[in-house]
């Protein structure tokens, strides 16, 4: 069973905004686990909130699409997982032109020497093609990024281990999590499912989360690779916000509200 426990936060210096975040997180992972989810246990969870304000935000979740909500509680919607992350053979064809922009660019951050960590997805696998052929050490977290990055005769190529996500083509796990402990990582090359103001970026699979999160961690510069369809699109777990980014890569100018944000946080983009 999994279990996510979260800290505790003094009110007085957390917004109530973060708290709920933070609130609607957890009760997504129950669900994920569990299939369903008690009021009575949310209460034990968060003893500090009121049963109308739990109320209120399982009604969210289930406008979201989340759950189905139940007499005393809620349980998982079967609709969570459908399109949430769309097959891999197919995205890869989707938008060539603007990923193709955005590997291009990152491609001038790469320098020679540097260990590099090239995140999984479609965005990437574009990037993983425009390598140079140089001294570079390359770990991953998909397969496919590692076959690709091995057609280069200089690179250095590791591939963290654990089960296979058949839509993304990553991997993610305990063992995953366990080689990345013996890892350095100059820059990390990061993909996301979607970003938000509220949300940050957020992917669909809670094991890619957790060893998206210890790259971040590790990674001395951060770069976000994301076209702008991903823009206002969330998925059920936070990864990263924007504090946790040093470059934003896209491929046209954001909605302005969203680069308000971003100055906010002294991330570069380009």
């Amino acid at each position: 069973m999994l279990l996510i426990y979260l800290p505790a936060y003094n009110k007085e210096i957390v917004g109530s905004d973060f708290l709920k975040k933070k609130r609607m997180e957890h009760i997504k992972s129950i669900l994920l686990s569990e299939g369903e989810v008690q009021l009575q246990q949310l209460k034990k969870e968060f003893p500090d909130v009121s049963t109308m304000t739990l109320r209120r935000d399982l009604i969210s979740l289930e406008k979201e699409g989340y759950l189905i909500r139940t007499y005393g509680g809620a349980i998982l919607s079967k609709n969570v997982f459908i399109n949430e992350e769309d097959n891999y053979s197919k995205r890869i064809y989707e938008n060539i032109e603007q990923k193709n922009e955005i590997a291009q660019k990152a491609v001038g951050f790469i320098e020679e020497g540097r260990s590099l960590f090239l995140d999984a997805g479609t965005t990437l696998m574009y990037l993983a093609q425009k390598l140079p052929d140089k001294n570079l050490s390359i770990i991953t977290s998909a397969a496919n990024i590692g076959l690709e990055a091995i057609k280069k005769s200089n690179l250095t190529v590791m591939i963290l281990g654990g089960m296979l996500n058949r839509n993304t083509l990553s991997l993610s796990g305990p063992n995953a999590l366990s080689l990345l402990n013996n890892v350095n990582i100059d820059i990390a090359f990061m993909g996301t499912s979607g970003f938000s103001i509220d949300s940050g970026f957020t992917n669909a699979n809670i094991y890619e989360c957790q060893l998206k999160i210890e790259v971040i961690k590790r990674a001395k510069k951060v770069i976000m690779l994301m076209d702008t369809t991903k823009l206002n699109k969330n998925m059920p777990f936070t990864f990263a916000n924007l504090e946790d980014i040093d470059i934003l890569i896209t491929d046209r100018s954001l909605p302005k509200d969203i680069k308000k944000e971003v100055e906010n946080m002294d991330v570069a983009v380009y």
